[in-house]
């Protein structure tokens, strides 16, 4: 219990919160960008909570303290369609940064639950980073303003953390990535919020296996474009879409870099898997069609016709032999979930 003390607390201030904070007019609020705005399904914009910092003692990026979160190192080398060959001291940070980031993910899963906001999970999230000695890779982002993005039912990804409350029945994706000791790490997952639909759990379970799917694929000699090729048929023969709009990408000292890795069949991506290449799988995938828009907060991108989308996320490293799994749970896997 000693050992798990610091996570015990952040779940225990989880409810002290929800008890103490009155939350009944977070979802009342209409903030102003969204005035006169459609929405293309039930979820709503609820009302933010102030900026959060971290301590100075935290090793961050170059956007962090950037006032427009400018990604000046990122910036550089836009266009340069170069794939990294990681070096072994590289790797070995590639390495840590994946673990702290699935450790980070596991303290955010044990919270999200009915009558949890996703303001909560920044919370954890923002205080786990902050305890593990890592900068919260998405905060100041290009000036998103939040420790993690919570995308729920129709959101497609990059969802704001707000004040409102997670509902039975619905589906919640949180994707993490932490910066430490100069490099990032990313992973997300899908939950089943409560008591959650058949077909739902059916959307879930394939964006899941679509994921799988494509990591089997991982090898030196594979063509980038070849994965979309993976998840786009599993996908239609259960029945749903790829998003096309949002794909995989590198990572490693950036938080975005080459290759881009779409998820979609017959793309056009440039590249040969290497040993030593570093990247993200991550399909975006939707119960109905593939169409997404933006919401007026320049950041949450929704499903077009307000179906449902699921996505899950791993940092990988290409090997002699394959693959290994960066962000991989240090016990179980995703399904111990459920």
């Amino acid at each position: 219990f000693k050992a798990n003390w610091a996570t015990h607390k952040l779940v225990h201030n989880v409810v002290t919160n929800i008890t103490n904070n009155d939350n009944s007019d977070a979802l009342s609020v209409v903030r102003p960008e969204f005035n006169g705005y459609i929405f293309t399904g039930n979820l709503r914009p609820a009302r933010l909570s102030p900026y959060r910092e971290v301590p100075a003692h935290i090793k961050r990026p170059d956007y962090a303290d950037d006032p427009n979160g400018t990604p000046h190192s990122e910036d550089s080398v836009r266009g340069n369609h170069k794939i990294p060959i990681y070096t072994e001291d590289q790797i070995t940070r590639m390495r840590k940064a994946g673990r702290l980031a699935a450790q980070v993910l596991e303290a955010a899963g044990k919270i999200a639950k009915p009558g949890v906001t996703t303001d909560e999970i920044d919370r954890v999230v923002h205080e786990k980073c902050v305890e593990l000695g890592c900068y919260p890779s998405p905060l100041n982002y290009r000036k998103f303003p939040k420790s993690v993005c919570t995308s729920i039912n129709e959101v497609i990804c990059h969802g704001i953390p707000d004040f409102r409350p997670l509902e039975d029945g619905d589906i919640l994706n949180v994707d993490v990535t932490v910066y430490v000791d100069g490099v990032h790490g990313d992973v997300n997952e899908t939950w089943l919020i409560g008591d959650v639909a058949e077909e739902h759990k059916h959307l879930v379970n394939t964006a899941y296996e679509c994921l799988n799917l494509a990591i089997k694929e991982v090898r030196p000699g594979k063509l980038y474009r070849e994965i979309g090729n993976v998840i786009t048929k599993h996908a239609t023969k259960n029945g749903c879409s790829v998003v096309r709009t949002y794909c995989g990408h590198g990572i490693g000292e950036l938080f975005h870099t080459s290759p881009n890795v779409p998820h979609y069949s017959n793309n056009k991506a440039v590249g040969v898997m290497k040993p030593g290449h570093i990247f993200t799988i991550e399909p975006m995938i939707n119960a109905g069609k593939w169409g997404d828009q933006l919401w007026p907060d320049d950041w949450t991108a929704v499903t077009r016709d307000g179906k449902r989308s699921a996505q899950f996320e791993h940092t990988l490293l290409v090997t002699e032999t394959g693959v290994e799994i960066l962000t991989k749970r240090l016990n179980g896997t995703y399904l111990d979930r459920f």
